[in-house]
């Protein structure tokens, strides 16, 4: 448990224990598979469970009333998918697989039993949710204010960093199946101006996004440019020891 994403993710708050390992453990009980594009967690709908991503991304997003979505988030293995769903009366948002995932299902009384059991770990999730929360604040800080290909800049490094922490990224890079819809709808730019804003990065010899790779050609540069600090993410742990 350790060594999987969700154990790493963790293991950045709290060094894991061995009754926190064996409840984690006890919350993979019901391993399922969604295939792409079709929803595990639906905007407004009561009684859902909760996910742990184990292989594969997701996407978080809500729909207006005219139909336009807006993506809130990506999902990486380690995320929580729909935790909020467990919490609240209606979930707020959709979450959606980019590629086919592997999840294992939860329930709010298993979730509330390894609670109990567990305070440390109940700490580290909230943690987990408590850096989520950070996340969005920068992603409405770019929106706002952010310049475009800063914005992308700077989100691009923050998926890089969260990958990192599960052992699938790097400095160098990382594997990406987001498409330029994808990355027009989480920054609030149009298809053609995210095609424009990749292609300067990639003229400058910093970023090249291609055939599903991200690749950093200059990162030191990329970070100074999109004013990228990770502090943020909170991963240079454990806090608890």
């Amino acid at each position: 448990m350790q060594n999987t994403a969700l154990g790493r993710k963790l293991g950045a708050f709290v060094a894991l224990s061995a009754p926190e390992i064996s409840a984690l453990e006890s919350l993979h009980k019901r391993r399922r598979t969604f295939v792409a594009g079709r929803d595990l967690v639906h905007q407004g709908q009561s009684e859902q469970a909760a996910y742990i991503l184990a292989s594969g991304w997701a996407v978080s997003y809500k729909i207006m009333e005219d139909g336009q979505r807006q993506i809130v988030d990506f999902q990486i293995p380690g995320d929580f998918l729909g935790l909020r769903s467990v919490l609240f009366h209606l979930s707020d948002h959709s979450v959606e697989p980019v590629t086919n995932i592997d999840v294992t299902e939860i329930l709010l009384p298993d979730l509330l039993d390894a609670f109990s059991r567990t305070p440390r770990l109940a700490m580290a999730i909230l943690w987990a949710a408590s850096r989520d929360e950070a996340m969005v604040v920068e992603h409405l800080v770019g929106i706002g204010r952010r310049e475009a290909t800063e914005r992308m800049a700077h989100f691009l490094l923050e998926l890089g960093a969260r990958l990192a922490l599960v052992g699938m990224g790097s400095k160098a890079g990382f594997d990406c199946p987001l498409t330029q819809y994808h990355l027009a709808d989480a920054l609030g730019l149009s298809a053609v101006h995210t095609n424009r804003v990749l292609r300067k990065l990639r003229e400058w010899g910093m970023l090249t996004f291609r055939s599903g790779t991200v690749r950093f050609d200059d990162y030191d540069r990329l970070a100074e440019f999109a004013k990228f600090d990770p502090t943020y993410l909170d991963q240079t742990g454990p806090l608890l020891k």
